[in-house]
């Protein structure tokens, strides 16, 4: 069965004429999907029965459950562990700033990608979700947040602001399914969120990047880069085999030439690894000219792995090596990194707690 929610406004209004259905019925639908967040056809209740009948037979509405929820002692970053309906599990993450709410989701049941300072790909990948699954995520954060019992989080707007797609998986793996997720969380006949506060994070699928420049999106793309040179990148990141950094330096060119939209790199410090000055002077030389911001990341601990973080010395030196050399640079966040919640630290985790 096909998921609503992954609908495009015009393939509802097709799919909902060709019942002898008026076309207007489609945009009921779709806002009491993607505005008003229905679950299912029992909240449409402006809709006649049959026709919410014929809605249910026809369509699969994806659901999630809230299987755990772990919320950060030390900066109050919520982790909700969703239970799909294969039994299948996946992490989202909802942080808090002063400008708003951000939410990272996963895109994949587990990843393939490999990376050895990531968590997400330990176990490898189960499946895609569909653009469905990528929007309940948000969708229920958003009903946490509108909940009454949940109003003393904090004052004022409650509403996502922000989406990040950092959490388990390959966005540009399950790129179909991305590009409807994007579509639908920005149409303003649905929930309406500004491209511009939405980023995507990507390995280096060269090819995907290309496809996404022709993309009319005003996303930010992030590529996950985390090594100057081709031969440490294959060591941390497997894909680094299939994709050398100059087809992604390319790709990327090709993207800020097409879009004019600035791209991030996000570079995960790993001690006595890829932080050495020399690593920085090499990313300075990569990056010298490009329109480019670097995110650094001081890698965050995965129990399987034995990798450990840069200390802070040694992550300001290359941050002001990098900005020396008139490469912009910022040093993100852990946040929820008391609870697994923080960047690389995601994964279709608990696995015996999910099935219990």
């Amino acid at each position: 069965m096909t998921d609503i929610k992954s609908l495009s406004l015009a393939e509802l209004e097709e799919k909902i004429v060709s019942w002898q259905e008026p076309k207007y019925r489609a945009k009921q639908v779709f806002e009491w999907l993607h505005k008003h967040l229905a679950g299912d056809v029992s909240e449409m209740t402006n809709l006649p029965k049959k026709f919410r009948e014929k809605l249910a037979e026809e369509f699969y509405f994806p659901k999630l459950e809230t299987a755990d929820k772990l919320v950060s002692e030390a900066d109050g970053t919520i982790k909700f562990l969703f239970r799909l309906e294969d039994s299948n599990v996946i992490e989202s993450v909802l942080m808090r700033y002063e400008h708003g709410y951000s939410v990272c989701i996963s895109s994949q049941v587990g990843c393939r990608m490999g990376c050895s300072f990531c968590a997400s790909t330990i176990g490898g990948k189960i499946r895609d979700l569909t653009a469905g699954e990528m929007l309940e995520q948000i969708y229920h954060i958003e009903k946490f947040l509108k909940d009454p019992e949940n109003t003393s989080e904090k004052k004022g707007s409650f509403r996502v602001s922000n989406v990040v797609v950092m959490g388990t998986g390959e966005p540009f793996d399950n790129f179909e399914n991305f590009c409807r997720f994007y579509e639908r969380i920005s149409d303003p006949d649905g929930f309406n969120l500004s491209g511009r506060n939405i980023t995507v994070s990507t390995c280096g699928l060269a090819d995907k990047i290309y496809d996404l420049a022709e993309k009319d999106y005003s996303l930010t793309l992030a590529i996950s880069l985390h090594a100057p040179n081709d031969i440490l990148r294959q060591q941390i990141m497997p894909v680094a085999r299939a994709f050398t950094i100059s087809q992604i330096m390319k790709a990327c060119d090709h993207y800020f030439a097409k879009t004019g939209r600035r791209i991030t790199f996000e570079y995960s410090l790993i001690n006595d690894v890829n932080d050495t000055e020399e690593c920085a002077r090499e990313l300075s030389m990569l990056l010298k000219g490009k329109n480019c911001h670097v995110n650094l990341i001081p890698v965050n601990p995965v129990k399987e792995r034995n990798y450990t973080r840069s200390d802070r010395n040694r992550t300001m030196a290359f941050k002001n090596i990098l900005e020396k050399n008139g490469i912009n640079a910022t040093i993100r966040r852990g946040m929820g990194r008391d609870i697994d919640a923080a960047c690389g630290q995601l994964r279709r985790s608990y696995y015996e707690k999910a099935d219990c």
